[in-house]
C-alpha cells in the first residue's frame, strides 16, 4: 500500500493539513477546529506550546509567544523564544510536526509525504525554507504547490466549455492574485502576481496603530510588550467583527496604568472608518489585479468568475472592490480559510495515485537569466542581466538564448544565474555559477553560445550552456540554491524539534470490526478463522511501536487479511494469514 500523500496549508494565521476519502477533500480538527494557529509559545513551566494554547498566552506572555513567522521564511535571523533561539525555519517546522502528529492520530497510520502551500510569490529563498521545515518535521515534501492555485482546485471542476477564474487570495502575511483558466480535465495558471509584504497582519497594524494614538492622547505610552499584545488582539477582533458589524466598541479594562490608577480603553471604530484607514492597502491589491490580467493578456470582461480565499478578503470592501473591476460578484461558498487546504488536499491525492480527474499546469512566478557584458546608462558594465525563461510560464518550461564571446580563442566563460526582473544584475537574487571550460580555442571572436534555461513542477532550474560550433556542453543543476542547512543540519534540527515537543505523538490505531465468521464454516474452517482474527488483533497491539517501515508493512498485511476475511475468500485469507504471521514471528 503507498504512503498517503496528505495536503499541508501553512499559513500566517492558520495552518491545516488534509487529505482525500472517497473522492472528497477534508481537513483534520486540532483542538476542535480544522484551522490551527500558526504560533509556538513556551508556557511558565517550560511546555512548549503549538497551536492554540500558544496564541492564547501571547497577550499574557508577549515575549514567550511567536506568531506570523511565516513572514521570516527565507531569513537567516533567529527568534527568541524564553531562553532559546530559534530559526523560522525551525519554528515552522514546530508547527509543520503538530500537524503530522495530528493527522497520525486521527487517519491511525504515519504520514511521511506531503504537498505543502506557499503564496505565489514567495521567492526560491522562501520556497526552500518551507521545503526544509517539511524536512524537518518528518515529512517528504512531494510538492511546493501556490496558494492561488490550489485553491482554484476547489471550484473547478470537468467542463465542456472554458471557464477563466480570478483568484484573489489575501491572507494574514501574504496577497496573490492569480489567473486561471479551465478547460475539461486541465487546469492552467496563465498569471500571478502578488506582495509577500501585505496581509491580515497589516490590518491589524493599522488599527492598532489607531488604538495606539488614542491612549497617546489620553497621555498614556503604548510601547509595553504587554499593552502591545493586548492591542494587537483588540485590533484584530475588530477587524474581524466588521466584517459583519457597521459599528464595534472596543474595551479594553486594566489596560495601563496612568497617575497609579488603572487606565481602561473605551473607543469605538465604525466600518467607515476601518475601510478608510486600510484603502492605501486595497489599493495596492488593486495594481495586482490589474498586473496579473496584463500579463495574463485576458480582458476584465473575459473573467468568468472571482474566488475570494484568505481570512481578510471577508472584509466588505473587498468584494466591492472586485465587482468594481469585473462586474462581478465574488464567490466565497467554500470557507476561505479552508480553501488553500483542501486543494492541497486533492494535489496530493493526484500524487499518492488516487483517483483524480484535474490535471493541474501552473506558472514560474519569477523570470530567470545571467548576466552579461553590455551597456548600463551608456557604459560598458558586466553587470547587465537577461533574462532567459521569463515569469508566468507554464511548468515545465524551457527557454533559450544566443550569447557570444567577447575574443578570438576565448578558452572559458563564467555564468552566473539569476532570478528577478532587474536590468541591473547584482540587483536580483544570485541563485549560483559555473565555468564552461576548452571553448574551440580557433573560434573567432562573436562565436555563438547556446544558454537553455528548464524549469520543472518542483521548481528545479537546469541551466545548459552549449558551445554551437563544436557542441561543448555545461550545465549546473540548481535544486535548492537558497538551501540553509545541510543534511547533517537537518537532522540535527529534527533532533532538537523532536526533543522540544517531547517525540512523536503515538499513533491510534484505527481498528476495525473483524467480520464474523460465516456460519457454514466447518471445524476447520472455523480454526483457520480464529487464528487469523488472533493475527489481526496482534499486528493492532505492536503497531504503534513499529518504526515507520515495520509499520507499513505490517500494516498492508493487516488489513489484506481483514479484507480476505470480508470477502469470504478463504484461500487469500490462508495466504495473507501466513504473511502476516512470518512477519509479526521477526518482530516478536
Amino acid at each position: 500500500m503507498a504512503d498517503r500523500v496528505v495536503g499541508i496549508d501553512l499559513g500566517t494565521t492558520n495552518s491545516s493539513i488534509g487529505y482525500v476519502a472517497s473522492g472528497r477533500p477534508t481537513l483534520i480538527e486540532i483542538d476542535g477546529s480544522p484551522l490551527m494557529p500558526s504560533a509556538v509559545g513556551l508556557a511558565p513551566d517550560g511546555t512548549l506550546l503549538v497551536g492554540r494554547a500558544a496564541r492564547n498566552q501571547r497577550h499574557l506572555y508577549p515575549e514567550r509567544t511567536v506568531t506570523s513567522i511565516k513572514r521570516k521564511m527565507g531569513g537567516r535571523a533567529k527568534v527568541r523564544l524564553g531562553e532559546e533561539e530559534y530559526t523560522p525555519v525551525e519554528l515552522s517546522a514546530m508547527i509543520l510536526r503538530r500537524l503530522k502528529q495530528a493527522g497520525e492520530a486521527a487517519l491511525g497510520e504515519p504520514l511521511r509525504r506531503a504537498v505543502i502551500t506557499v503564496p505565489a510569490f514567495f521567492t526560491d529563498a522562501q520556497r526552500t525554507a518551507t521545503r526544509e521545515a517539511g524536512e524537518i518535521a518528518g515529512f517528504t515534501v512531494e510538492r511546493i504547490l501556490n496558494e492561488p492555485t490550489a485553491a482554484a482546485l476547489c471550484y473547478l471542476h470537468s467542463e465542456a466549455e472554458p471557464r477563466t477564474l480570478l483568484v484573489y487570495d489575501l491572507g494574514g502575511g501574504t496577497f496573490d492574485v492569480s489567473i486561471v483558466r479551465s478547460h475539461g480535465d486541465v487546469t492552467e495558471v496563465l498569471a500571478s502576481h502578488g506582495d509577500t509584504a501585505l496581509g491580515g497582519d497589516d490590518f491589524d497594524a493599522i488599527v492598532r496603530a489607531r488604538f495606539g494614538r488614542a491612549l497617546n492622547a489620553d497621555g498614556v505610552e503604548d510601547t509595553d510588550p504587554r499593552v502591545d499584545a493586548r492591542l494587537f488582539r483588540a485590533a484584530e477582533e475588530a477587524k474581524i467583527k466588521l466584517s459583519s458589524e457597521t459599528l464595534v466598541r472596543v474595551s479594553e479594562e486594566h489596560l495601563a496604568v496612568k497617575g497609579g490608577l488603572p487606565y481602561h480603553l473605551t473607543t469605538e471604530v465604525d466600518r467607515s472608518e476601518y475601510e478608510e484607514l486600510i484603502a492605501d492597502l486595497l489599493e495596492r491589491t488593486r495594481d495586482s489585479v490589474h498586473t496579473a490580467l496584463k500579463e495574463a493578456r485576458v480582458l476584465a470582461r473575459e473573467i468568468d468568475e472571482v474566488v475570494l480565499v484568505g481570512g481578510a478578503t471577508r472584509t466588505p470592501r473587498v468584494a466591492q472592490m472586485l465587482h468594481d473591476i469585473l462586474g462581478l460578484a465574488p464567490r466565497q461558498e467554500i470557507d476561505p480559510d479552508q480553501a488553500v487546504a483542501l486543494g492541497a488536499a486533492i494535489q496530493a491525492a493526484r500524487i499518492g495515485g488516487q483517483a483524480t480527474s484535474r490535471i493541474l499546469i501552473d506558472v514560474s512566478p519569477y523570470s530567470f537569466g545571467t548576466s552579461y557584458l553590455g551597456l548600463l546608462d551608456g557604459r560598458p558594465s558586466d553587470d547587465c542581466y537577461m533574462i532567459v525563461l521569463r515569469r508566468n510560464q507554464p511548468l515545465p518550461t524551457r527557454q533559450s538564448q544566443l550569447f557570444y564571446t567577447m575574443a578570438p580563442g576565448q578558452p572559458a566563460t563564467e555564468v552566473e544565474v539569476f532570478q528577478g526582473e532587474d536590468p541591473v544584475a547584482s540587483r536580483n537574487q544570485r541563485l549560483g555559477e559555473f565555468r564552461v571550460e576548452g571553448l574551440d580555442a580557433r573560434a573567432p571572436q562573436n562565436s555563438p553560445l547556446v544558454f537553455e534555461f528548464s524549469l520543472d513542477v518542483d521548481g528545479i532550474l537546469r541551466v545548459e550552456v552549449t558551445e554551437r560550433h563544436t557542441g561543448l556542453k555545461k550545465a549546473i543543476t540548481i535544486t535548492d540554491a537558497f538551501r540553509t542547512l545541510s543534511d547533517a543540519e537537518l537532522e540535527e534540527a529534527r533532533t532538537r524539534i523532536a526533543g522540544a515537543l517531547g517525540g512523536d505523538s503515538p499513533i491510534e490505531v484505527l481498528a476495525e470490526p473483524i467480520p464474523e465468521p460465516p456460519p457454514d464454516l466447518d471445524s476447520a474452517g472455523r480454526k483457520a478463522w480464529v487464528s487469523a482474527t488472533s493475527l489481526i488483533e496482534k499486528a493492532e497491539r505492536l503497531l504503534p511501536g513499529l518504526d515507520a517501515a515495520d509499520y507499513a508493512e505490517v500494516d498492508q498485511l493487516r488489513n489484506a487479511l481483514r479484507g480476505a476475511l470480508r470477502a469470504g475468500d478463504h484461500e487469500d485469507a490462508k495466504a495473507q494469514a501466513a504473511a502476516l504471521s512470518d512477519v509479526l514471528f521477526y518482530l516478536g
